[in-house]
């Protein structure tokens, strides 16, 4: 579902940080290559994430659901120069496309990849994060939440994709739809779990900003 018009969509890119051009060739490339590649976070909702983290400076990023390197590279323009960035994906085929880009980039050595489940590798990533972005199945989100949450420094963002998830959050849910439930379900423990205050903001399908208390 678009929120927006195409014409408003285009105005606000027009208006926004352009597009690095390493990001402009993983973007075009994705097209080209790997199947789904709506699911990119493309220039808007990718400037949009590179703000947020060059505003809150994190030394250590998790992300949940590295797809083809889009938006670990998006989060990693604001780490600090020390920092490191954890990514984690369940889809094999892509970590040579990603490690292509990654390496092209400047944080090449400062980002490191996992494959499998996330709610199995979470726990084995000694580290407090400050910066996490949550944007895999989201059937296993509440799960993702609650086990990062412990791993977060005071002051920390997590961020949430797809949050709206095409407008069905605010439809009459089909019974076998268990994303949309669980959705709905997330996003109601985002507004009520003490440990986080949260704002949802409607950039592209809904991107929620929650900050570790």
């Amino acid at each position: 579902m678009h929120f927006l018009s195409d014409d408003l969509e285009n105005y606000i890119e027009q208006h926004s940080e352009n597009e690095p051009e390493l990001l402009a060739k993983l973007n075009k490339e994705t097209y080209q290559k790997v199947l789904l590649p709506r699911m990119l976070s493309g220039h808007f909702q990718g400037r949009v994430l590179s703000m947020l983290s060059q505003l809150i400076r994190p030394l250590n990023i998790l992300e949940i659901g590295t797809y083809t390197g889009y938006s670990a590279l998006c989060l990693c323009e604001g780490m600090r120069e020390n920092g490191v960035l954890h990514t984690i994906d369940i889809k094999e085929e892509l970590i040579d496309f990603q490690r292509k880009y990654f390496d092209l980039s400047p944080w090449g050595n400062q980002i490191v990849q996992h494959l499998g489940e996330a709610t199995a590798i979470i726990p084995t990533i000694d580290m407090q994060f400050d910066l996490v972005f949550i944007d895999a199945d989201k059937e296993n989100y509440i799960q993702y939440f609650n086990l990062i949450v412990p791993k977060m420094n005071k002051g920390g963002v997590v961020l949430s994709d797809n949050v709206l998830w095409s407008g069905k959050v605010v439809e009459e849910v089909h019974p076998n739809d268990i994303s949309t439930k669980v959705l709905l379900e997330y996003n109601q423990l985002l507004k009520n779990d003490p440990r986080v205050a949260t704002v949802l903001l409607p950039i592209r399908d809904g991107l929620t900003v929650s900050r570790v208390l």
